[in-house]
């Protein structure tokens, strides 16, 4: 993986996300956002060890979750915590239920069969987990979390894979502690998570609390 000061990773101007519509937390309007957001005359490259301390850009982020609904209809979503070799420290050590990470110059560099978005995603799934399962994949939302330091310079792009068996493996050395878990124990544990999983979790799984409202 390039080094966190010389990677160039997609972004959008803040000011624009803004314009669309500004949410806190969960918003499955997802139509109304991503035609502009993936636009090439607002997406740009920038050096991420700029970006990460600079609120007037978001860095649009794919975040993959897996869930998997066995004959009685009890759902499951695979879980990891996060260890300190992953790229984003100010997330070691808690527990996630979404795989994914930024999308770099790379991935527009790979060719023009894919939109570098779609690439960036592949890569990021193919890098950390070994899916041994069929599965049919959509995205489901977009996660905005202004009250932390890190959600303030992303944006993440919410995709949910239902698969046919819970057969997701790591390959990433620093997913520890992976599996799938019941959803009812993770909406009992959600303190233990990261803010963009616990916002998922409540949105997608619970009762819309994570759900957030669009303003001016």
């Amino acid at each position: 993986m390039s080094d966190v000061h010389t990677e160039r990773v997609l972004v959008v101007p803040t000011e624009l996300f803004r314009r669309l519509g500004y949410f806190q937390g969960f918003c499955g309007e997802i139509e109304h956002y991503l035609a502009e957001l993936f636009d090439a005359r607002h997406a740009s490259y920038r050096p991420r060890g700029e970006v990460e301390q600079d609120p007037g850009f978001k860095q649009l982020i794919p975040y993959v979750i897996f869930r998997h609904v066995d004959p009685q209809g009890r759902e499951s979503v695979f879980q990891y915590t996060r260890g300190k070799g992953m790229g984003e420290g100010r997330l070691h050590s808690k527990l996630s239920v979404g795989i994914g990470g930024h999308i770099s110059l790379c991935d527009a560099e790979a060719g023009p069969s894919n939109h570098p978005y779609e690439e960036g995603m592949r890569r990021e799934l193919e890098e950390e987990v070994q899916i041994d399962t069929p599965y049919a994949a959509r995205c489901v939302g977009l996660i905005n979390d202004d009250q932390t330091e890190v959600g303030r310079v992303h944006l993440g792009v919410v995709h949910l894979f239902d698969v046919e068996r819970p057969a997701v493996l790591p390959r990433e050395t620093d997913l520890l502690e992976t599996g799938f878990r019941p959803v009812p124990e993770l909406l009992a544990d959600l303190d233990g998570f990261e803010t963009w999983s616990s916002i998922c979790l409540k949105a997608l799984f619970g009762r819309g609390e994570g759900r957030g409202e669009r303003g001016e």
